[in-house]
């Protein structure tokens, strides 16, 4: 009685265990089919030798029983570029992968491309092929591959000229030495690994233009790092360079976008930033210690602090910029613009600071600070400004404080005024400033500047 009793108990289970498990039956069916969360996979810019980010998609069985899939494998094999993660295996073939009924799997791809002698950006293309039941089933892959220069711990000892025909990769520590000038050509990428930084203690000429500017930004080309602060360091001028010049630029995506250490060595600017864009940035986007700076025609915007950030005095000339004080990626309690004669009580000079013809406005009530705290005399001078504040003292000298500007759009980064703007014909005539000629005669989109110009780096004639 007990055996029989036992062989009863036994049974049950059995049929409770294949009910539970019905799923696992597999489907011989060639009318059933797989779904796909994605018809192709697509690479944005990959730089040859370097590799990319993993894409993922997932594979569907809506039937009821499994499938296996007899094989799934890269079209072009092992000498393919790419190579494809399956539920964890890293592969270019597999056999009888079985996908159970209303389940799915994962497959990652990652794709690197070997150098070739190109200076375009090239297309590579393979496929992910499947095979079930009798039937086949592709997903395309593409990635567009792009050739460059590696420069990893590098010194530059001696004038160098970088073309623009391949973008430049910079990993840890690039170095322009002392008495050493770096000139970059109009057009040219400089795109630096995670973590990694540009020192500058000779000279920087990195001249641009409107139609093609020069970029400093991360080697992730991917959307999703598009517009993505915090993935380099920055651009850090050390106590020996000198004669600096940005034009034409845009920095982005890092943690301090440009930092300036000390006063100029000679009667020049030890750098001069203008008709440059600085965005994204996780700290500050320009960092001055007790420096000599001017700025013009320039836009910074979306920063985690401070978009400008000069303390322990110095000189600052910053003419027809536009300060965009919105954090759509951060939250800040700082003003956006902050200007100080001092760093500790060991550490403070005089601070002449001459602001004219700028918007300085943003999210919180005051987007400027300028702070006087030590013995140093200091000089400033503000003149028909747009400031968003409740400091009275910026009143006068023909400033405009605390009207909406009116710009299109900043969340998407449009800091352009509409034609109702209380910063239209606003603006001092600079047509006797040393730089007029230069910076200041037209816009950051190179407009004629017509007087009384608009605030800011837009003209809208």
């Amino acid at each position: 009685m007990k055996n029989v009793t036992l062989l009863i108990l036994l049974t049950i289970l059995t049929f409770s265990f294949a009910a539970c498990n019905k799923d696992e039956d597999i489907a011989f069916d060639p009318n059933a089919k797989l779904s796909f969360s994605t018809d192709s996979v697509l690479f944005d810019t990959v730089f040859t030798s370097v590799g990319s980010t993993v894409r993922r998609f997932k594979i569907f069985n809506y039937n009821d029983k499994a499938i296996n899939l007899d094989e799934i494998k890269i079209g072009g094999g092992t000498n393919s570029p790419f190579i494809i993660n399956v539920n964890g295996r890293q592969m270019a073939e597999g056999k009888n992968v079985k996908i159970n009924g209303n389940d799915s799997i994962n497959v990652l791809v990652k794709v690197t491309i070997d150098p070739t002698l190109q200076t375009q950006t090239f297309i590579v293309e393979d496929a992910i092929l499947m095979s079930f039941n009798g039937k086949q089933e592709k997903i395309p892959l593409v990635a567009y591959g792009q050739n460059a220069i590696f420069l990893k711990n590098e010194s530059i000892k001696n004038n160098t000229v970088w073309d623009s025909k391949l973008p430049y990769i910079i990993s840890n520590l690039l170095t322009v030495e002392e008495n050493a000038t770096l000139t970059i050509a109009a057009g040219t990428k400089v795109l630096f690994h995670n973590g990694s930084t540009m020192n500058v203690k000779g000279t920087l000429t990195a001249v641009g233009t409107k139609q093609d500017s020069i970029l400093f930004a991360s080697d992730r080309t991917e959307r999703i790092y598009e517009e993505e602060p915090g993935q380099w360091n920055g651009i850090h001028f050390y106590g020996s360079s000198k004669n600096s010049v940005i034009n034409h630029a845009t920095i982005k995506n890092g943690i301090a976008g440009i930092t300036v250490d000390s006063l100029s060595s000679n009667s020049n600017p030890k750098l001069i930033l203008a008709n440059t864009m600085v965005k994204n940035m996780q700290v500050v986007g320009l960092l001055g210690y007790h420096t000599n700076l001017v700025a013009y025609n320039n836009l910074f915007h979306n920063c985690g602090q401070y978009l400008v950030y000069g303390i322990g005095g110095g000189t600052y000339d910053l003419a027809q910029n536009t300060f965009g004080a919105y954090n759509y990626s951060f939250a800040r309690r700082t003003s956006g613009v902050h200007l100080s004669d001092f760093i500790s009580a060991t550490e403070f000079a005089s601070l002449n600071a001459t602001l004219t013809n700028n918007i300085i406005w943003g999210s919180l009530e005051d987007e400027l600070t300028i702070e006087k705290k030590s013995t140093a005399v200091s000089v400033v001078n503000l003149r028909n400004n747009l400031i968003k504040t409740t400091k009275t003292e910026f009143n006068g000298n023909d400033n405009i404080i605390n009207i909406d500007p009116l710009f299109i759009n900043p969340r998407q980064g449009n800091f352009k005024i509409s034609d109702t703007s209380p910063a239209k014909n606003k603006g001092l005539n600079l047509s006797s400033h040393p730089y007029f000629t230069i910076y200041l005669s037209k816009d950051i989109l190179e407009k004629q500047r017509l007087f009384p110009s608009e605030l800011g780096c837009y003209e809208n004639n």
